[in-house]
């Protein structure tokens, strides 16, 4: 403790009568209950010694008073009560002595301006407390205005607690999070310089702990039931009515701001696990509907139960796929949500599988080449993408014990259904329809790509990007396309051309350069104008021929590129190609092909951040993504009736060949198999073919790496995408959020439980992306007083009705004034906008006092 006010009270006094009489002063200072006796050892008094008063010196002082020195001033300081006269050895000379006394609560309270002397038995308390010169420190810090009993407690355990501000929901939690250690060291704090007494007192007051034993264990159950009956709708277990809070709001949103902190929530997850399995939550739940617990989010155990039953229902075919859409959605905006977003990614995904073929009631329509080409991009595509996306999230499960029966559904739906029913019906209209000349009539073609995409631009002179991604397929493209509306400014198209056959990498790539004649040379080299097309320095060769301001460069080779390098390499430039491969170099490795799913995910943060970096560096407008081949994937493993016997007459050349494809000089006439002449591609003398299996087959091929394959005629492997990306200043091309409108007329909250109605201004398209809000009320002093709220305005209904939203918004139990202004606060969880996003004044005139206002 500061001795400051001490020591200038104590010197004043001896000094002051020395200067009167010029006699020497002599203070005795009684501290009975030794509040000093630390303290003192610091003291130092200007001309004045100090001598500690014990129980066996008293005949020595007064020697050394009366005898030894007669002229020094001396303090005279006792760590006890004064003694009885007839037992003071020292009477006579207090007689002509001065005598001082205080206590550290009177220091205390002036120090801090306190001059309410009914505080001062609260300061005298914590005496122990105030003896520490940090915690003294940390007190003062929280600069309280207007003391009062219940200020200094919750300051003494803010304190105790190490918090930053003096604040009671803090000191819980805070004392709740550490009860997961060995030790509670906050409780170990608050018994040796607090009082714990106080601490239940106050936990009892605000939060209606009413239990007998005063346990930090039931304490969370009690905050944790309370939570769960504000929002179940069905009846609690009698067992677990003794633990509801007579305090229900506060409880509430002390759970509400616990288990939706961004850091602390990790500890109440933590937590919350253990009280679950304490309470056998699971036995419960599994006697409740959905429905009756479908906001509820206090325990994990509703999710994995919701995860559980979805999963049984979709296993089981009961349908009801639009049910499950609207559960799944709902849980999106719950706790623990985040938490298992794989889990039910993993469901959404399976069960959008099974929904899209009950809506096609199991029947892929289109009788021509160009109708079933029609009819995949339009629909057929989504099995792919639907697909691709449940093994993404399958296989980030760490657990999959539950999902096994879904993964066996899906991959027959999928696998055994759609792909085989759609290859083997395109496989049959390309034998009736397309034998002789492969090209389908409406399409573009993927040789024409440059004289179609390329050629208008070199015309008018613009500089123009075109980015090849191996193995690009069109249902990626069609996801890419979204993520480019969302997060570039500018025009986004989709179109889609018909790739070369056989459809892999060598001849793909080639075809997309510009050219005047295509060749195979023995040698299974794709020459371009009599340039080899391998490599990407022969590649550049090519461009050259048509542009001389061309440049060919492997993405790989501008990952590290800055600004200035971009500059060096393109600038002058009118044409450039940039080399992509992730997808292809993940899927063609046995070891790695089961993760071809995340090289999809990879393939799109890579062409994003190179498409930010040509338009950021360079100010590149015109950008063309592309790709040489689609691909084909599935995850059970293949059988033998998965596979073709490779059987070309040994007299016949091969000139290449791999999982789907073989080039060859003969034609073969076998079942199963399909001989295309490449004279679309190589002119009408060429004597090569391209001989493909049916449907989704492969020819059998030594080694593994079967799963992932390309080469064949699947739509999968051959409907090539080209997104155009035109980069475009002008507002109008730059996306942006939907907007979000508190819609209630009144700026006035009656009930601590109160509804408030938003609306989604406009629906979710092109330019238009979803918006994600947190949403709470805070006072004057930007402290929370209720619970917090989530908004997922993502909804691309038309109509009204299906983009309102109704939240309910619970009150902390406390005096609210309605003088003054109360704030909803709507932030923007999007990290990288401005966070608040509305800021709407409320008055608070509460009604009806009681916890809940009925």
């Amino acid at each position: 403790m500061d001795l400051v006010e001490i020591k200038k009270i104590l010197e004043g006094n001896l000094h002051k009568e020395y200067i009167e009489d010029g006699r020497r002063n002599i203070i005795f200072w009684y501290d009975a209950e030794a509040e000093f006796a630390e303290d003192i050892k610091e003291l130092a008094l200007e001309n004045i010694k100090i001598i500690h008063l014990t129980e066996s010196n008293s005949f020595y002082i007064k020697y050394l008073l009366e005898k030894e020195d007669i002229e020094s001033n001396y303090l005279i300081y006792s760590p006890r009560p004064k003694p009885l006269p007839r037992e003071n050895w020292l009477l006579d000379i207090e007689k002509y002595s001065q005598e001082f006394s205080t206590d550290k609560a009177t220091l205390i309270m002036k120090d801090f301006g306190v001059l309410d002397e009914t505080l001062r038995n609260v300061f005298k308390k914590y005496i122990k407390f105030f003896n520490n010169e940090k915690r003294y420190k940390i007190f003062a810090l929280y600069n309280i205005k207007e003391f009062t009993e219940e200020k200094i407690d919750i300051a003494v355990l803010s304190t105790l607690c190490k918090l930053p501000v003096a604040d009671f929901e803090l000191v819980v939690k805070t004392i709740l999070m550490e009860e997961v250690k060995e030790e509670n060291k906050y409780i170990k704090e608050i018994n040796s310089f607090g009082d714990i007494e106080v601490f239940w007192n106050l936990v009892e007051k605000k939060y209606g702990y009413h239990l007998q034993e005063k346990s930090l264990e039931l304490l969370m159950i009690m905050f944790q039931l309370t939570n769960l009956s504000y929002n179940l709708e069905t009846k609690m277990p009698s067992t677990w009515e003794r633990f509801l809070s007579s305090k229900r709001s506060n409880a509430i949103v002390f759970i509400n701001h616990f288990m939706n902190h961004s850091v602390e929530h990790e500890v109440y997850d933590v937590m919350a696990n253990q009280i679950e399995r304490k309470l056998k939550l699971s036995n419960y739940i599994s006697k409740w509907e959905i429905e009756d617990y479908i906001i509820c989010d206090t325990f994990k155990a509703f999710d994995e139960e919701i995860i559980t039953r979805l999963i049984t229902n979709l296993v089981e075919n009961v349908g009801e796929y639009e049910k499950y859409r609207k559960i799944i959605n709902r849980r999106r905006r719950t706790h623990w949500f985040n938490k298992l977003r794989d889990e039910y990614e993993t469901v959404y995904y399976g069960m959008e599988i099974l929904r899209l073929e009950n809506e096609l009631q199991k029947t892929l329509k289109g009788s021509t080449a160009f109708e079933i080409i029609d009819n995949y991009t339009k629909k057929y595509y989504l099995f792919d993408y639907f697909y691709r996306k449940f093994y993404l999230h399958y296989d980030r499960i760490e657990v999959k014990d539950k999902f096994f029966d879904l993964a066996e559904v899906i991959e027959n739906t999928y696998t055994h259904w759609y792909l085989e029913e759609l290859s083997m019906k395109w496989s049959q209209v390309i034998e009736n329809e397309l034998s002789s000349d492969i090209r389908i009539n409406g399409l573009d073609k993927q040789q024409d790509f440059y004289n179609q995409y390329v050629v208008p631009h070199i015309r008018s002179e613009e500089r123009v990007f075109v980015i090849i991604s191996d193995a690009f397929r069109y249902e990626t493209a069609k996801e890419f396309s979204d993520i480019l509306n969302r997060d570039r400014r500018g025009k986004v198209e989709l179109f889609y051309m018909q790739g070369v056959v056989p459809s892999y990498t060598k001849l793909g790539m080639a075809a997309l350069l510009p050219h005047e004649k295509i060749e195979i040379s023995d040698k299974a080299d794709i020459v371009v104008d009599e340039i080899n097309s391998a490599g990407t320095e022969n590649r550049q060769k090519i461009l050259s021929k048509y542009s001389t301001d061309a440049v060919a460069i492997q993405y790989k080779d501008m990952q590290d590129m800055k600004r200035a390098e971009y500059k060096e390499k393109f600038i002058g430039k009118k044409l450039a190609y940039i080399y992509h491969n992730m997808i292809d170099a993940v899927g063609d490795k046995p070891s790695t092909e089961r993760e071809v799913f995340e090289a999809v995910e990879k393939t799109f943060a890579d062409l994003n951040n190179l498409i930010k970096n040509l338009m950021n560096n360079i100010s590149a407008t015109n950008i063309y993504i592309t790709a040489d081949h689609g691909f084909i994937y599935r995850r059970s493993t293949l059988q033998e009736y998965d596979k073709v016997t490779k059987s070309t007459n040994s007299d016949v050349k091969v000139i290449d060949e791999g999982r789907r494809f073989i080039i060859a000089e003969e034609k073969k006439e076998e079942q199963g198999i399909l001989s295309l002449s490449m004279n679309y591609l190589l002119g009408d003398d060429t004597t090569l073919n391209a001989i493909v299996p049916k449907g989704v087959t492969r020819f059998k091929v030594q080694g593994g790496g079967a799963n992932y394959v390309h080469g064949g005629v699947a739509l999968q492997e051959i409907v090539i995408p080209v997104i155009k990306f035109k980069n475009i200043r002008k507002d109008e091309f730059k996306s942006s959020k939907v907007e979000v409108k508190l819609t209630n007329i009144s700026r006035k909250i009656t009930n601590r439980i109160t509804f408030l109605e938003f609306f989604q201004t406009e629906k979710v398209e092109e330019k238009k992306i979803p918006i994600r809000l947190k949403l709470y009320i805070i006072d004057e002093e930007g402290k929370r007083i209720s619970n917090e709220d989530i908004i997922i305005a993502d909804s691309r209904s038309p109509k009204p009705e299906d983009r309102t939203f109704r939240e309910k918004f619970t009150l902390k139990d406390q005096l609210y004034d309605k003088a003054k202004k109360y704030y909803l606060v709507v932030e923007d969880e999007d990290e990288t906008v401005e966070k608040i996003y509305d800021k709407v004044a409320f008055m608070i005139d509460l009604a009806i006092a009681n916890d809940f206002g009925f």
